[in-house]
């Protein structure tokens, strides 16, 4: 008897807070889907019967174009060997990276060696976290969840200083070949919202023209539907797993695109979200929008402690002084936020940082009963998930668009059942941690 999954789509996010936001749209379209910390064994995806999609929750955003390289080729190899229609390398939504920090053209080149494409989509927007792809150059909302403004990246509030990966140029064509010495073309918002033969026809021409990364604008969510649409019609011509790069626009297209097909039915309804008695949040992110969330949560009770995160960032070590009074607060049940400050942990060890924060919430488990942990911070998240000793995770319910309530799966049975939300740094408006406690 063949047990072998029948898997659509496969995906590899490049942080922790990324990938949930792929695991909630792909499972809000009906596909039944979990997020593993490790590339599964192909014996951990067949005793899930019925699975469609998984994922892998990386932490490539944080690493070398050589460390990436060790990575994601056994990775990929991996993943191709599932038999997966489509093979996506999920990125966050604002291209968060460098020719040195988490570099997309280098994942590109990586998956052009595994899966030998004839080129690579790479989807440039997703409307539904605020994100527009315009003629090739990319838009951000301040604040996903939120009433902030639209900036273009590069002069985006919170995204041209981020302290690791500073967005200093927002046509993604020209950021690209900045990555990777393919050549980079654009398929625009002309052709992405005319037919499909318009995107066909633009393709081609590309394609004629040795193009082998091909950038594709989105504006509505209808843009990545047609997209969607064309990938996937692509990948069951040829019968090959197809390669693409992209935020989790790919998955709300493919969804989409799959439920018109009918392939899944999308979920309408899910189970309502009790009060945390307490919530915990260890946060990493530096952002402006969660510098936010912490000074309101604060007003309205949360109690906060701040570590030093240049001394972890060098040594490791956290302050048993400190570990003492988290313990004890949760256990009198307050509220309770752990952070590094929000200008502090520029150029400090995400490695370091992310799995003290992790080291933290599994300690407030252990010793506090905590059932609800919040991870803030797109860079620290993948460390402080290993920490935790998370083996996989399945959405529960949404909270705001593209950072769901998770269910921890672990070998460690203190951890099996913990409820945890990742957040990346532009994630929610200023009221999150107060929705995320239940309040």
């Amino acid at each position: 008897m063949n047990n072998k999954p029948d898997i659509l789509l496969a995906f590899y996010g490049d942080d922790f807070t990324g990938s949930t936001d792929a695991l909630e749209f792909i499972t809000r379209a009906g596909a039944k889907a979990v997020l593993f910390t490790e590339v599964p064994t192909a014996e951990q995806l067949a005793a899930m019967p019925g699975l469609k999609v998984y994922g892998v929750a990386g932490k490539t955003r944080s690493l070398s174009p050589d460390e990436m390289e060790k990575t994601l080729l056994p990775a990929f190899e991996q993943m191709k060997a599932t038999g997966a229609r489509h093979v996506h390398y999920k990125i966050c939504s604002t291209f968060d990276s460098s020719a040195t920090v988490g570099s997309i053209g280098k994942a590109i080149d990586c998956g052009v060696t595994v899966f030998k494409n004839e080129f690579t989509p790479v989807l440039g927007g997703m409307p539904a976290l605020g994100r527009y792809c315009l003629f090739g150059n990319l838009f951000a909302k301040m604040g996903i969840g939120s009433d902030g403004g639209i900036y273009r990246l590069d002069r985006h509030p919170s995204m041209s200083i981020h302290p690791v990966t500073p967005a200093t140029e927002s046509d993604l064509t020209k950021l690209l070949a900045g990555q990777t010495s393919r050549k980079t073309g654009l398929v625009d918002i002309l052709k992405v919202s005319g037919s499909m033969g318009d995107i066909n026809l633009a393709v081609e021409k590309l394609i004629s023209e040795q193009t082998k990364v091909l950038v594709y604008d989105a504006m509505k969510n209808e843009d990545l539907v047609s997209i969607a649409g064309h990938l996937d019609a692509i990948a069951t011509a040829y019968r090959i797993t197809l390669f693409s790069v992209g935020s989790s626009g790919i998955e709300m297209g493919l969804g989409t695109h799959w439920i018109r097909n009918g392939y899944f039915s999308p979920v309408r309804e899910w189970a309502p979200i009790s009060k945390a008695e307490p919530l915990l949040v260890v946060s990493g992110s530096c952002s402006p929008v969660t510098t936010a969330q912490i000074s309101h949560a604060i007003a309205n009770g949360f109690e906060e402690i701040i570590l030093n995160a240049v001394k972890i960032s060098n040594d490791g070590t956290l302050d048993g002084n400190q570990l003492a009074t988290i313990v004890e607060k949760l256990q009198h049940k307050h509220n309770l936020i752990v952070h590094t400050g929000p200008k502090q942990s520029q150029n400090l060890s995400s490695e370091k940082l992310g799995t003290a924060l992790g080291s933290i919430a599994k300690k407030a488990v252990l010793k506090a009963g905590v059932k609800r942990i919040l991870v803030a911070g797109g860079d620290t998240s993948s460390y402080a998930a290993r920490a935790m000793e998370i083996d996989a995770v399945e959405m529960l319910a949404p909270l705001v668009t593209g950072a769901p309530l998770c269910k921890v799966h672990s070998s460690n049975e203190a951890m099996q059942g913990l409820e945890v939300n990742f957040k990346g740094g532009q994630v929610g408006g200023k009221e999150y941690f107060l929705k995320v406690s239940g309040e």
